[in-house]
């Protein structure tokens, strides 16, 4: 394992992170005699595995289902100085409720503390305005600070860039986890202004939400050698030091294989990475347009601002990753997230627009005159029935 300094933390972090969120039972809180002996063994399988190979961060939220509670069987037995735990609460829009989900997470986990505390789900100016309000749940959390129950607190989002940025500028957290790999490099000027802060830079999901890798395409598996898509998408995003730890999903012992070895390559990323991304820049232009790789995204209305509401700068992102890399399965999954997912995927699917929302759905885009077309072959190559998410907080 490699580590890096995580930010004003002062923590040494591994590079690769234990995320909590696909080994657990259910995805819906359960008493403990639910949890089959089966998926409890698995789970602390994982946990193990894990730090057998110097991956000492374990990552979890209260919205993970029985991933507390069933790692409240297994942490308490491990030495605390030796391993850093990471929870996460959403905000609440008062500190007395704030307190219970926190109080709930420390009776699961069975801890006196935890390292770091993330706000979990700080995705649009409503959950930042409970969270920085006088009286918010970022008050409550510094309550807790004072008491010796979090170490550090930081922020977690799925949000629109702007209020990522304005959370950051607070200059109120120690770190933030949120989304950037290949497929979705929108965010890098937030971990540019992370950096600035010197705060800690935590990757979520680049196995999932960067393309479904561990089930990639043949043709990103094609575009990707010699190396895999995952260990691409890793040492894409390790290559640059802002980034610091890279959550992994683990449903089993052997899902960490592939990132290990990413870190093993991790001292040839400068040679093994450009090629791979330049073969893929020069796929979209083949496929798409020479502008399309560079211009995509300026200029398309945020959702909020689209006509009628539709996320159009997402829809752009998934169709251009399905048609460059046949992303089928990632961007049928993701499309018909749109209105199930509240402020965590937020936008309505194409089908809710009439005929005049749809031609005016372009902004300022010099390549406007594209999105209508985009937006109907969406719908018409992926609606479906619409997919709630896995997690209600995650």
């Amino acid at each position: 394992m490699k580590y890096r300094r995580f930010g004003r933390t002062e923590i040494t972090m591994p590079v690769i992170t234990c995320g909590g969120m696909r080994y657990q039972h259910s995805w819906s809180d359960k008493d403990e005699g639910a949890i089959t002996p089966e998926n409890q063994e698995n789970l602390e399988r994982t946990i193990h595995s894990a730090l057998e190979r110097g991956i000492n961060h374990i990552e979890t939220a209260r919205g993970y289902g029985t991933s507390e509670v069933q790692l409240g069987r297994v942490l308490p037995a491990l030495p605390r100085e030796k391993i850093i735990v990471q929870t996460k609460v959403a905000p609440a829009e008062t500190q007395p409720e704030f307190f219970e989900r926190f109080e709930k997470s420390m009776k699961n986990l069975r801890l006196d503390y935890v390292d770091f505390l993330g706000i979990h789900g700080i995705n649009n100016q409503e959950t930042l305005d409970w969270t920085l309000r006088k009286g918010g749940s970022l008050e409550a959390a510094r309550k807790l600070q004072k008491e010796g129950r979090v170490r550090f607190i930081g922020f977690s989002t799925h949000g629109p860039l702007e209020v990522i940025l304005r959370a950051i500028g607070s200059g109120e957290f120690d770190y933030v986890n949120l989304h950037w790999y290949y497929i979705f490099q929108l965010n890098w000027p937030a971990i540019m202004a992370a950096t600035a802060q010197d705060m800690g830079v935590f990757i979520i999901s680049p196995n999932d939400k960067g393309g479904k890798l561990y089930a990639p395409s043949e043709k990103l598996r094609n575009l990707c050698e010699p190396l895999s898509p995952i260990i691409f998408n890793d040492l894409f995003c390790l290559l640059r030091p802002e980034v610091h730890t890279l959550s992994i999903g683990a449903a089993r012992p052997s899902d960490f294989d592939e990132h290990l070895r990413a870190v093993e390559l991790m001292d040839r990323a400068e040679e093994l990475v450009p090629p791979i991304e330049k073969r893929l820049t020069q796929e979209i232009e083949r496929i798409i347009g020479p502008l399309w790789p560079f211009e995509w995204s300026k200029g398309m209305p945020e959702w909020t601002d689209s006509p009628g509401g539709i996320n159009v700068r997402e829809v752009v992102r998934l169709w251009t990753m399905f048609k460059a890399f046949e992303l089928h399965d990632f961007a049928k999954e993701r499309y018909n997230l749109f209105g199930q997912g509240g402020h965590w995927f937020s936008g309505c699917r194409v089908k809710d627009l009439d005929d005049a929302q749809i031609a005016a759905s372009g902004g300022t885009s010099q390549l406007r005159q594209r999105v209508p077309e985009i937006l109907r072959e969406m719908h018409t190559l992926f609606d479906d029935k619409p997919k709630e998410r896995l997690s209600k907080g995650g």
